[in-house]
């Protein structure tokens, strides 16, 4: 029977250390940055420059509408919770405002006319830079209201 020994200084045994740990949060990063869910990328990103674009984005989705309106904002540069709440409702729909903290942007508003029958509906589309980078429908009354991402319209 043969026995192996060898001598390692601690300063060694560290560094050994610290590379096998350097090697397996590569591994972490790599392995969760690359499955699950997919995100919204700029490849993704919805034109919404122009009048022109932002109807036929609504009308893509099978939304009618009336009339619009428009008004300059701008997106905090720390969230509360009611921006924490409705970005984590644009998460779910492939947008973030995370990246848009601080900066200017319009909300065009539209008045939906075919949501199950009910003419208060209003879609919000938020827009950066000629990009969309929020969307919702919501009926603002206090009586039936509701908030909720932009979809397509499955109600016809």
């Amino acid at each position: 029977m043969q026995v192996i020994t060898f001598k390692a200084r601690p300063r060694t045994i560290i560094g050994v250390l610290l590379a096998l740990v350097g090697v397996a949060v590569i591994l972490l990063t790599f392995v969760s940055g690359h499955g699950g869910k997919a995100q919204q990328t700029s490849a993704d990103a919805v034109s919404c420059a122009t009048e022109k674009e932002r109807s036929a984005y609504l009308a893509s989705l099978g939304w009618e509408f009336n009339s619009s309106a428009e008004k300059d904002i701008t997106i905090p540069s720390s969230f509360n919770q009611v921006y924490e709440n409705y970005n984590a409702l644009q998460k779910e729909n492939g947008f973030d405002l995370t990246p848009y903290k601080g900066k200017a942007a319009t909300i065009y508003t539209y008045n939906i006319t075919n949501y199950k029958g009910n003419e208060k509906v209003i879609a919000n589309l938020i827009v950066c830079d000629g990009k969309l980078i929020a969307a919702d429908l919501c009926d603002p009354s206090a009586k039936d209201g509701f908030l909720t991402g932009l979809t397509a319209n499955d109600t016809t």
